[in-house]
């Protein structure tokens, strides 16, 4: 318990590996993912049905499903955060170049499955949306390359961070998938921020973001019409938002009671895009406020680690990860709620999906690996000697 206040103790010289690792991890995120996790199935129970009974599947095929890739998630996360910093950079690069390809290949062999995008590799018996997969290894990837960008002598890692991050948007944008290039963009840009950039190129890359925004909005009729939807003053009871907004509503503080709720038999998103407006219904704001909670949780724990770390690399890589993290919870979150714009987007651990529980296994479990308390001082330390 006392480790649990204070913080993990830094391993011993030959102490065994899993005794390591359970000493330097970080417990207070990893308690945080298996609530989400359990908040996650318990959703699962309520929006599988109605799901399963639409596309003619016995009542809880889809639990089913949520729970095996729920718990490879987890094993997954557990799996990568005993590695340590050299090897995810290492799986990093690598994944992030076979993601790459695959996000090329896309448009030649992927699938939209109806849905207007082609976001999916159809393997046969199941399908993968590899752009959920490229978003943490391009995080690593990029904070490796700005971390050696400032080294003497060192590569143009800014300007080849700023190539690769470029280069995934248009493919990205190309499917098209703004959603999660908003993502990577928001990553990219906390880590460049952290690395010491100016306040003229921030504000000249906010610019170019909205200048692709303002071109998206008169070239795409999907993006424009998602955006007039949010602009518009009149919400249409009978869309998307409208039912999720009336769910919120009703569920009030307390919540309709377990199985009451009605929005997940009329939204066909509501196990995925709208989890959180069947949380609400039936459970009210307090699961919802929970759920928050936990988030903020593993937002705060890792800054507040990182803080504390002298390596620019695992500063960097950390930072661009837990900010993808917050940020698709806040945005799937907001677009509930009507805060922000639809974007077809999961809420971390809790949605159903087994590209994005497997994908945000991957990307915890690297946020695990780089906050484990290592033997060295404080960066404050590092600091106060070079001022002597």
């Amino acid at each position: 318990m006392t480790e649990m206040v204070h913080g993990s103790m830094p391993a011993h010289v030959g102490e065994p590996v899993l005794s390591r690792w359970w000493r330097t991890v970080d417990r207070w995120t990893i308690s945080s993912v298996l609530l989400l996790v359990g908040v996650g199935l318990l959703l699962a129970l309520a929006s599988s049905p109605p799901l399963a009974a639409r596309n003619h599947q016995a009542p809880f095929h889809y639990f089913e499903r949520h729970a095996i890739f729920a718990a490879m998630s987890v094993a997954i996360m557990l799996f990568v955060s005993m590695r340590s910093p050299e090897t995810v950079r290492r799986w990093a690069v690598l994944g992030f170049g076979v993601g790459f390809l695959t996000l090329m290949a896309l448009p030649f062999i992927g699938s939209d499955f109806g849905k207007g995008a082609t976001r999916w590799l159809s393997l046969g018996f199941t399908s993968i949306q590899p752009s959920e997969f490229v978003k943490p290894c391009l995080a690593v990837t990029a904070a490796w390359l700005l971390a050696a960008g400032q080294d003497l002598n060192g590569p143009p890692g800014r300007l080849l961070s700023l190539g690769i991050t470029l280069s995934t948007v248009g493919l990205l944008v190309i499917q098209p998938d703004f959603g999660q290039s908003v993502l990577v963009l928001f990553g990219w840009g906390a880590m460049y921020f952290v690395s010491g950039a100016s306040m003229v190129v921030i504000l000249g890359l906010a610019g170019a973001a909205v200048t692709g925004g303002f071109v998206a909005y008169n070239t795409s009729e999907h993006f424009a019409r998602r955006i007039d939807a949010f602009l518009s003053s009149e919400l249409d009871a009978r869309s998307q938002l409208g039912y999720a907004t009336s769910a919120i509503q009703e569920g009030g503080l307390w919540g309709m009671g377990v199985g009451e709720g009605q929005v997940k038999w009329q939204l066909p998103d509501a196990h995925t895009d709208f989890v959180i407006a069947v949380a609400a219904e039936e459970y009210g704001f307090l699961l919802v406020a929970f759920i928050i909670t936990l988030y903020a949780v593993i937002c705060l724990r890792a800054l507040t680690r990182l803080t504390r770390e002298r390596d620019p690399f695992i500063r960097l890589a950390g930072t661009g990860l837990v900010a993808m993290v917050s940020a698709q919870a806040m945005i799937n979150m907001g677009v509930a709620v009507r805060l922000l714009p639809a974007k077809g987007m999961t809420l971390p651990f809790i949605s159903q999906g087994g590209s994005s529980l497997l994908a945000m296994g991957v990307m915890v479990g690297m946020l695990l690996a780089l906050t484990r308390t290592r033997p060295q001082g404080e960066i404050g330390d590092l600091l106060q000697t070079r001022g002597r």
